[in-house]
């Protein structure tokens, strides 16, 4: 836990230098909720939150808002929650992996590669609302291990579930798949609270449902998703790319340091003798591990951009317990060794971020928007790159009220976005 949120904590508001739209987004619409309870269209604690026409999910906003509310708007709280949530991804690690495998050694050293591991470290220190998901869909996950012994943790598991898919789009995919695989593979002996649960979780879908077929939805997925199925198939499969994975990590910047891989190059053998192992086991629960990576790229494969490390960021948490699968079947003597080379690798990965990722991103996390906007409260701005009004409210701290009532937007897209093209003394073209 220390090594996680010292690394975390350092310099959180100053690497990366600035936030990128989606951070500024969520920051001002969690000030908005704390100071009126509306979000920056007016309207009051919606379930989704318009944006800029995508509709935001509102797990990480409002917890954004709570913070905001208490300590006022800042880049450390709008990026703390993702620290707060990313713990929570590693200590419930621990605890499913300890539930799964029945060994202490073996959650200790998932939680202990997670830690360490690329994949999770730029998403667990800004505000990306991926790693939210990530722990709610463990916490579903665990609660249904739970519920072998005590009934009532299938309600627990139900809740958990609501919080995931109202958390990250990826999950919203990904529980409905895992609830068919549990059903398909359990035996039921409660049907009726079974039952129960499957039916709060059919009503949280009721909103989804009609974001998706009342409100433009369905045309905006058609801007990030794919529809040929070879085209699925090659995606889906990109994301186990030995480049991708072991050595140049994520295109986006945002996403990963460059020249990074999305592992280190050790957890190639330890992953290769974790799947050994699973495949040996008697105890069938650890096939769970190999269910979670081969569902995990599905969400990312149905969008264009790929392989997409945020997406598929379930294959952290499957990469790192099959790989402590594997750690744990070799002899004594290579897990010590096995922890300074992974302790090795993380020093160098923590001192490139450190010392070279704003050099090599600052414009891919738009710091030239902070530039402008931190001193300037009035004037012309280009909204050619991306949307510039959003920076104007988060670094000013634009009063909500006053935002809505200036403000003029340009007409709205087929799709369903839209730009601002004034409000107050700004004005953008």
């Amino acid at each position: 836990m220390a090594l996680f949120l010292i690394t975390r904590l350092f310099k959180i508001t100053q690497i990366p230098g600035s936030v990128y739209w989606d951070e500024a987004s969520i920051g001002y619409n969690a000030y908005a909720v704390a100071t009126d309870l509306k979000d920056e269209w007016g309207e009051t604690l919606p379930l989704h939150f318009r944006a800029f026409g995508e509709f935001k999910l509102p797990v990480y906003i409002y917890s954004v808002a709570i913070l905001t509310r208490i300590f006022g708007l800042s880049d450390m709280v709008v990026r703390l929650p993702a620290v707060l949530y990313g713990l929570g991804v590693v200590v419930l690690t621990y605890l499913l992996v300890v539930r799964i495998t029945k060994d202490e050694k073996t959650g200790l050293i998932a939680s202990f590669i997670l830690t360490v591991s690329p994949w999770l470290f730029i998403f667990s220190r800004t505000g990306y609302e991926a790693v939210a998901g990530l722990f709610f869909f463990l916490l579903f996950i665990y609660f249904l291990e739970l519920y072998k012994r005590k009934k009532l943790f299938i309600i627990f598991a139900a809740l958990a579930a609501v919080l995931a898919i109202y958390s990250y789009n990826s999950f919203r995919i990904l529980i409905p798949l895992f609830i068919v695989f549990w059903a398909l593979t359990q035996r039921h002996k409660n049907v009726k609270l079974e039952l129960i649960a499957l039916g709060i979780f059919l009503m949280s879908l009721i909103p989804i449902a009609r974001l998706v077929y009342l409100d433009a939805g369905a045309a905006r997925l058609a801007t990030v998703g794919l529809s040929n199925p070879a085209a699925i198939v090659k995606s889906y499969f990109s994301h186990f790319d030995f480049g991708f994975l072991f050595l140049e990590g994520d295109a986006n910047v945002r996403h990963q340091v460059p020249d990074w891989g999305q592992l280190y190059l050790i957890e190639l053998p330890l992953f290769l003798a974790g799947v050994w192992r699973i495949l040996k086991s008697k105890n069938k629960l650890v096939w769970l591990f190999l269910v979670f990576l081969v569902l995990a790229p599905i969400p990312a494969s149905i969008a264009k951009e790929s392989p997409h490390a945020l997406r598929a960021i379930l294959m952290a948490f499957a990469f790192a317990s099959i790989s402590a699968l594997g750690l744990v079947s070799m002899r004594r003597f290579v897990l010590p060794i096995a922890v300074v080379i992974y302790l090795f690798y993380f020093g160098l990965y923590f001192r490139d971020f450190v010392g070279n990722y704003n050099l090599k991103t600052s414009s891919d996390w738009q710091y030239e928007y902070k530039e402008i906007f931190v001193n300037t409260r009035e004037g012309i701005v280009t909204d050619k790159y991306a949307q510039p009004y959003i920076f104007a409210l988060y670094y000013l701290k634009y009063p909500p009220q006053e935002f809505r009532n200036t403000v003029k937007y340009n007409p709205m897209d087929k799709w369903g976005f839209s730009t601002v093209a004034s409000f107050g003394n700004f004005q953008f073209k």
